[in-house]
């Protein structure tokens, strides 16, 4: 019995080791950021988007990795073309785009034209690149109201207006439209209770499953000790620490470079994994204190996804919270499911360290070791 249960742990380590490496190239889908405004008699749309995904015309409604769809080769393909030689691709390619997204001005559809893009080097081709395309239109005399309607299979976008006070920004997912946003400025972006619901999935697709090094350290919490008391008082710390740097950030307290925070999460991660290895499995007291300190770094990370995302004006407080209540209930699913895998199974067994928590953290380790390599390096 014993022997069939050691080996069924191996098991569900294999495939934890499996799937914490295959993350290491996940593609992972981003939303579309848009800015829209008027200038000059012209409305201007500015979409951030993953053009590639776009190109090859991946379903992105609910698909939170491109390796997981039908087109992933031809969206690699395109990830890996430079500037020079994706921009002809674009440019053929952009009644494709354009057909994905409408601009109505007081309720009749604005012809738009193609006016710039911006292509970034394509660097790491396993991470999704942002790329700027600028659309204008010439605004009619009088207009009121802009509403744009954005087409099933193009993912989430966020919609931000700009030049206007009490500008509205607004999530909006695949086949909706915004409401009609005044064009002085003025709309409501949402009342406090939809600002809530609606970015508290925002906060958990960040954990579960775009996360993946957030998910890392919360399992590097996870495997030090099988005991729920540990688990608590990491937890707890971790919380604490990324609300305050969360909040600091989303309210401008606070502003480091992503090439600083990044390369130091990723040691946060390598750091919590070995300590786990070369420790006894108990919980010092220093630990809550150095995991503290870990989760204000990881608090600076959320606050620049949430800085892209941009926040309501108008219900700036009720969106962060539910940002953050997004955040930790990703946080403790990720928990949650470690601990039906493995952790309820097998954490009571006195070889449970030994066959399972050390071998997990010695492959977060070297995973984060490498994303430390790869942020500062490559």
């Amino acid at each position: 019995m014993r022997n069939t249960c050691f080996m069924v742990a191996k098991l569900l380590l294999i495939w934890l080791m499996s799937s914490l490496a295959t993350i290491t190239t996940a593609h992972e889908v981003t939303p579309t950021i848009a800015n829209l405004y008027v200038k000059d008699g012209q409305a201007v749309l500015e979409l951030r988007l993953n053009v590639e995904a776009f190109l090859a015309e991946i379903d992105l409604d609910g698909v939170a990795d491109t390796d997981n769809t039908d087109q992933s080769g031809q969206y690699d393909a395109l990830r890996a073309l430079e500037p020079d030689a994706l921009r002809p691709v674009v440019t053929d390619g952009m009644a494709v785009i354009m057909s994905g997204f409408t601009l109505n001005v007081d309720g009749t559809p604005l012809p738009m034209s193609f006016e710039t893009m911006q292509l970034q080097p394509a660097g790491n081709v396993d991470l999704p690149r942002a790329s700027d395309l600028t659309f204008i239109a010439d605004m009619p005399a009088n207009a009121q109201n802009f509403r744009l309607d954005w087409a099933q299979g193009n993912g989430e976008i966020v919609l931000r207006q700009q030049g206007v006070d009490d500008p509205y920004t607004g999530y909006i997912k695949g086949g909706a439209s915004s409401p009609d946003i005044a064009i002085a400025g003025g709309t409501p972006s949402v009342t406090a209770l939809a600002a809530f619901a609606q970015y508290v999935p925002v906060g958990f697709d960040h954990i579960l499953p775009k996360g993946l090094d957030h998910i890392l350290f919360v399992l590097g919490l996870f495997f030090l000790s099988p005991r729920l008391k540990p688990l608590l008082w990491q937890v707890s710390a971790f919380t604490l620490a990324h609300t305050v740097t969360l909040a600091a950030g989303a309210m401008g307290w606070v502003n480091v470079p992503a090439s600083i925070v990044e390369p130091l999460i990723a040691a946060s991660i390598c750091w919590i994994a070995v300590e786990n290895i070369i420790g006894d499995g108990k919980l010092h007291r220093w630990r809550p204190v150095v995991i503290f300190s870990f989760g204000l770094l990881h608090g600076l990370g959320f606050a620049s996804v949430l800085g892209e995302f941009g926040l309501p004006q108008g219900q700036f407080i009720p969106a962060l919270i539910g940002f953050n209540v997004g955040v930790e209930l990703g946080q403790l699913t990720v928990i949650a499911l470690a601990f039906l895998a493995v952790g309820i199974w097998f954490r009571s067994k006195n070889w449970y360290r030994q066959a399972i928590a050390m071998p997990a953290s010695g492959v977060i380790a070297m995973i984060g070791a490498y994303w430390v390599v790869e942020r500062v390096f490559l």
